[in-house]
């Protein structure tokens, strides 16, 4: 984001697309951005100065076109609906170099915990990350099959139903099911085996960041977070093996980006396995 290079200047490195997009994980590619703003070590005295200072940035300069709200460790830029009623959803990451100078060579940055969301206490300032590193690890590893697909559809379900788990949660949850089990067959098949996955492990699972090992993805649910989740699989399991149709009640299309004419994708039977149309008709 320009705005950010100018207004800061000198204090900060290019800021970059740090989300779904970036891991070519994203259910709809068009609206929802992450941005991470990455500050040069002495840019500020503490972490809460840094996430206070882009804040009134970026309030005092989007609003009236935009809300702009303090989220977990993010500041949320949501642009008021255009005429075709698509809303442009930014989420800007404030993050300090580890280490005065370093941050081009290891790209460690320290983040701020607005509030607190799982077992992350509001006003921390000891989350610290390699957000490259997260980027790179969910694109290699995407590539396994139809990991992707399971990651946006699961992403589906977290955006349509108002679920708690954070994407980059679920990325990681995805890939250790990868690791730990057998996910063949169709693609109903490899769904089903890793939110069985998901519901047997959930409660338990260590997800450490592959940006910083210190960092334990998992606590960003908290211990009811995790037993709803882990319910929550299994009662879409158990619904669309009884009526396969319930499939689209958890994983909705979204009719304003239809599939190409001709293309045969569509849900099919839990039973046969469903095929999946582009990233892009989801969300």
């Amino acid at each position: 984001m320009s705005a950010l290079k100018d207004n800061y200047g000198a204090d900060i490195y290019d800021p970059f697309n740090s989300g779904s997009y970036a891991k070519n994980t994203a259910v709809n590619k068009k609206f929802d951005f992450d941005l991470m703003a990455p500050f040069k070590r002495n840019a500020f005295a503490t972490l809460k100065e840094m996430y206070d200072s882009v804040y009134d940035f970026l309030y005092e300069k989007y609003n009236g076109d935009a809300t702009v709200r303090k989220q977990k460790v993010s500041i949320g830029i949501e642009f008021y609906a255009d005429e075709d009623n698509d809303v442009v959803k930014v989420d800007v990451v404030p993050g300090r170099e580890l280490n005065k100078d370093q941050y081009k060579d290891d790209k460690k940055l320290n983040l701020y915990v607005y509030y607190q969301f799982g077992k992350m206490e509001a006003g921390s300032d000891y989350i610290r990350s390699n957000v490259s590193a997260q980027v790179s690890n969910i694109k290699e590893n995407a590539n396994k099959g139809d990991l992707r697909k399971i990651i946006r559809l699961l992403k589906v379900w977290k955006i349509h139903n108002n679920k708690i788990p954070k994407s980059f949660f679920i990325e990681l949850i995805t890939i250790k099911a990868f690791e730990k089990k057998d996910v063949s067959g169709s693609l109903w098949d490899k769904l089903k085996i890793v939110m069985e996955f998901i519901k047997n492990n959930v409660k338990t699972i260590s997800l450490p960041d592959p940006g910083n090992s210190g960092n334990e993805v998992a606590d960003s649910l908290s211990d009811l977070d995790k037993s709803a989740m882990s319910t929550d699989m299994e009662n879409m399991i158990d619904r669309i093996e009884e009526n396969s149709d319930n499939i689209k009640i958890y994983f909705p299309l979204n009719e304003k980006f239809p599939v190409e004419e001709g293309s045969k994708n569509q849900y099919g039977s839990s039973n046969a396995g469903f095929s999946v149309p582009p990233a892009t008709r989801f969300g």
